[in-house]
């Protein structure tokens, strides 16, 4: 049984939240330092990415762009975010949206030809693996999905089971509620750190320095310069959608662009897609909301007359060769590079970084 120990975390995003919170269910003393105003989203395009995200967890459909070992660490995550969901329902006494009923490709018969090559990527990384996609009929995707239809003919579709969906919100929410012996430090932005000590400001703007026994950099795009981390523009549209009944997170295959639809409590309908090289933390465009919504439209007919409840943007926090990365010296641990697969790596990452430092203990402190 691990030491209780004092920790330091910079950054109260995805991967602080869940550090914090597993640390803390050890029964470690745990700081968080945030420049965030509080645990809630802003939806400014300033605060935490994992508010953004949409929550797909796809590692069959990330083998279209990322290798297979991602795929792998998303798999390990779906399992420990069924764990955590059902710890954060039994503490929070409200449980995150979450499932695991698989998700959707589907392709206009325009498209098939496109859409049989990201196939084909798909097949040719998951052929030692049980999960495959499955090819659905029309009659079966009705069955599956009836709000699906494409707008010039019926479209071709195929399952990926196995896959799932969580909502980021309530989760990011629900972590920083749960997590016992954690003080959280909100509107204090940390400006370096090494081993065993984080240097900030605090909200009122002095300086200062915090000694502990481990420190954690989950800054992400704010951790420059010490990590060489740039930010990738994101940007979704949120829509109400009263009467569109959709079960499964879908990816429309598009020869210039992969849309995503995930669906939310409360009759709401996340979509994105938009992957821009820029830092620009500005308000979505209207370029990106126009083909985001079209597209969507394109495949939920009944979506015309859903509503606009919110545009959103942000930045994934990506490094040079787009694959996250683990770095860890006596007294401190830096996380970093999610890209865009915050929501499918990170319990995977979490449970890496710890397993190689003295603070993992055999069993959790209860709540």
């Amino acid at each position: 049984m691990a030491t209780k120990q004092r920790i330091g975390i910079a950054g109260a995003g995805l991967l602080g939240r869940l550090t914090a919170w597993t640390l803390a269910r050890q029964g470690h003393q745990v700081s968080v330092f945030d420049p965030a105003k509080g645990p809630g989203p802003s939806f400014d395009g300033q605060g935490a990415a994992g508010f953004t995200a949409a929550g797909m967890l796809s590692p069959l459909a990330e083998l279209d762009a990322a290798e297979a070992d991602v795929a792998e660490r998303g798999w390990q995550s779906i399992e420990r975010w069924a764990h955590i969901t059902a710890e954060l329902a039994r503490m929070h006494h409200h449980a995150p949206h979450f499932d695991r009923q698989g998700s959707l490709l589907v392709a206009h018969g325009s498209d098939l030809g496109a859409a049989r090559r990201v196939l084909a990527r798909i097949e040719s990384g998951a052929r030692d693996w049980p999960q495959q996609p499955q090819a659905l009929s029309a009659s079966a995707l009705q069955e599956l999905e009836p709000a699906l239809h494409g707008s010039n003919g019926p479209l071709h579709a195929w399952l990926l089971p196995g896959e799932g969906a969580i909502c980021t919100i309530g989760t990011l929410k629900a972590m920083a509620a749960t997590a016992p012996h954690v003080q959280w430090h909100w509107g204090h932005r940390i400006e370096s750190l090494e081993p065993g000590r984080l240097h900030g400001v605090s909200p009122d703007g002095t300086p200062n320095s915090h000694d502990f026994d481990w420190v954690f950099d989950l800054r992400g795009a704010g951790a420059r310069p010490a990590t060489p981390v740039r930010g990738v523009r994101g940007e979704v549209v949120w829509l109400h959608a009263p009467g569109v009944t959709l079960n499964r997170p879908v990816r429309l295959l598009h020869p210039r662009h992969r849309v995503y639809l995930v669906p939310r409590p409360g009759d709401v309908i996340v979509v994105g897609a938009s992957e821009i090289e820029s830092e620009d933390r500005s308000p979505v465009s209207l370029r990106s909301a126009v083909e985001l919504m079209a597209a969507a439209h394109s495949v939920i007919p009944g979506l015309a007359e859903a509503r606009i409840i919110r545009l959103d943007t942000n930045l994934r926090p990506a490094l040079p060769d787009n694959r996250p990365e683990i770095h860890t010296v006596d007294g401190l641990t830096r996380i970093n590079g999610l890209y865009r697969h915050g929501w499918l790596l990170a319990p995977s990452l979490v449970d890496e970084a710890l397993s190689g430092t003295p603070l993992l203990n055999d069993e959790p402190c209860p709540a």
